[in-house]
């Protein structure tokens, strides 16, 4: 995988983080920006060497502002489509993603940001979706912030379009950590490190059923008995109970 102008790409390890490179436009979405973000997504999944995604924006003003529109109306709404990208911002990655809120996330920004497992914001950061402000409504999966919120807050910031700050974000559980904006991403990367050091198949199903849990119950249940067959016969569950038994870290195969 190799470097590309919108998007930057750092390995810390088992750890893959991915910047959105626009700060002077705010680190809005182009079509481009969203497909390479997808197309790379979807190769880190596949790399056994990846464990964990760390996902943030250049500059300290904005993590990212949602869609540009300049880009929208010459490329179309074809141009913005992407399988990789949709199941990013829609949590269904099987990678862990921690999202690293350098500054302000709205709209199509804040859509994408849900589609991380944590979130540490910087102190200075806002979010919102001001969309009904303008006619619209969030559609690229901004309303689904109710399975990340108490319903009344969720039907405040859709309803309102305004904003809240990152400190009431942390209160409503949106947020896991609030830090100065110059520890946004070391904070990031701390939880990526704890997160990757465990047993990749275990991740994997927590994260889906997690998820599962709170916006489809019955489905979850189906899910689990299908991840238990996998996670508790696996060399993985195996080499866990060796390790601590031996009282040594264990090594992963993810299988």
């Amino acid at each position: 995988m190799t470097d590309i102008a919108e998007l930057v790409q750092e390995r810390h390890g088992a750890i893959l983080v991915l910047r959105l490179n626009r700060p002077e436009a705010r680190n809005a979405l182009t079509g481009t920006l969203m497909r390479d973000l997808g197309t790379i997504v979807v190769e880190a999944e596949a790399d056994p060497d990846i464990r964990a995604i760390v996902l943030t924006g250049a500059g300290d003003r904005a993590f990212c502002s949602g869609m540009d529109l300049r880009s929208f109306a010459e490329e179309g709404e074809g141009g913005f489509s992407s399988e990789g990208y949709a199941r990013l911002a829609s949590g269904q990655l099987t990678l862990p993603v921690i999202g690293a809120a350098n500054g302000t996330a709205i709209g199509g920004g804040l859509e994408l940001l849900l589609g991380a497992d944590v979130i540490v914001a910087s102190s200075t950061a806002k979010f919102g979706f001001p969309e009904v402000k303008r006619g619209l409504f969030p559609g690229g999966g901004g309303t689904t912030i109710g399975t990340r919120l108490p319903l009344h807050a969720a039907l405040e910031m859709t309803l309102t379009g305004d904003f809240i700050t990152a400190d009431r974000g942390y209160q409503l559980g949106l947020i896991n950590a609030v830090v100065e904006a110059d520890a946004v991403l070391d904070t990031a990367l701390g939880f990526a490190e704890r997160i990757a050091a465990n047993a990749p198949l275990g991740l994997a199903a927590c994260k889906e059923l997690v998820r599962l849990s709170v916006s489809d119950a019955d489905r979850a249940a189906e899910r689990l008995t299908d991840w238990q067959s996998i996670v508790f016969t696996s060399a993985d569950a195996k080499e866990g109970a060796a390790a601590f038994i031996e009282k040594r870290a264990p090594i992963w195969q993810g299988r």
